[in-house]
């Protein structure tokens, strides 16, 4: 064979090799969100971090699900289609244990969203992602759902009662809010504005930043903390990416991906303390008795509607890593 039919043929070897060390080399990163959010600014926190420890790996970031939908694309991690995704609600669809961010009155406060994520209860999350070619990283930041309405400031349980609350079509959402004594009105997002206007409903539930976006102060009087419901965002990897790296950058990214998290949580305190001194020239805005409202909520954690969506033994550990007795 000559030397040049042989050169030939090593650089076709090679070529046939660069697609794989190329894609090894790039991590991309959906979302659902648009570019401006929260989960844009956890990404690209991230994205530097990753790049500064690891020059080779080129971190691309797509809002606004340009990868494909959300569903879509958490089905392609374990297909190897896709790379990582920072996803919220539709996680429940793979992994049912993280509809336990379903249970009204889990969390006070975001510290004790971290206490959660470095328990047991993290843990067998995790675990629920197992057979899927799924991995969970970490629990990052999104917020805390409030009350507004434009009655009266709900500071108890027993102000809530016979008052029409708009929640979304969650089965589990409906139930929570009629057990607390409202009168739960399932409604899509894009009526509530002018439900809330005309009366149709007389309150909402969302996080106050989305009141603020929404300027729902315009046909709302009062902005209650309740903090009923909080759900995070799940930062997850497909395992045939990083089972393509090498350990090195496998164990590097998954550290990062876990080490931004307190990051996050901090960025979301400040951005709603932002937001609620913005908002309080707009409209009234209490604190709630936040144990009143637990005690209250607590026969919803024994309620099959909970408890087999979710399973019992991932409500008892969350429990008892929470002292929720």
């Amino acid at each position: 064979m000559s030397f040049t039919i042989r050169k030939t043929a090593v650089f076709a070897s090679v070529a046939m090799f660069l697609p794989a060390l190329a894609q090894a080399q790039v991590l991309q990163i959906n979302s659902s969100l648009p570019d401006g959010s929260f989960a844009h600014a956890f990404l690209t926190e991230f994205k530097e971090r990753v790049e500064a420890e690891l020059p080779e790996m080129d971190v691309q970031i797509f809002m606004g699900n340009t990868l494909g939908s959300e569903e879509d694309v958490l089905q392609g991690l374990g297909f190897g289609t896709h790379h990582a995704s920072l996803s919220a609600s539709a996680v429940v669809q793979i992994n049912p244990r993280a509809a336990v961010f379903d249970l009204p009155y889990l969390f006070e406060n975001r510290a004790k969203v971290q206490e959660f994520a470095a328990s047991p209860a993290f843990d067998l999350l995790a675990e629920g992602f197992e057979g899927r070619g799924i991995v969970l990283s970490a629990l990052w930041d999104n917020g805390f759902r409030v009350i507004t309405n434009n009655v009266r400031p709900i500071v108890t349980p027993a102000d809530l009662e016979g008052l029409k609350i708009r929640t979304p079509t969650s089965r589990q959402r409906v139930a929570m809010f009629n057990t607390l004594g409202a009168n739960a009105t399932p409604l899509s997002f894009g009526e509530v504005y002018s439900g809330l206007d005309q009366g149709v409903i007389d309150g909402q539930e969302n996080p106050a930043q989305v009141a603020e976006s929404a300027r729902l102060y315009e046909v709302q009087d009062y902005m209650s903390l309740s903090n009923h419901v909080y759900l995070p965002t799940f930062m997850l990897f497909g395992e045939p990416w990083l089972n393509a790296q090498t350990e090195d950058v496998r164990d590097t990214v998954l550290r990062i991906a876990a080490d931004t998290a307190p990051w996050t949580f901090n960025w979301g305190d400040e951005t709603d303390a932002r937001v609620l001194e913005e908002l309080t020239s707009k409209i009234a805005i209490n604190e709630i008795d936040f144990e009143a409202f637990q005690a209250a909520a607590l026969p919803l954690y024994d309620d099959p509607l909970f408890t087999d969506a979710i399973g019992a033994e991932m409500i008892a550990v969350t429990r008892d890593v929470l002292g929720l007795e």
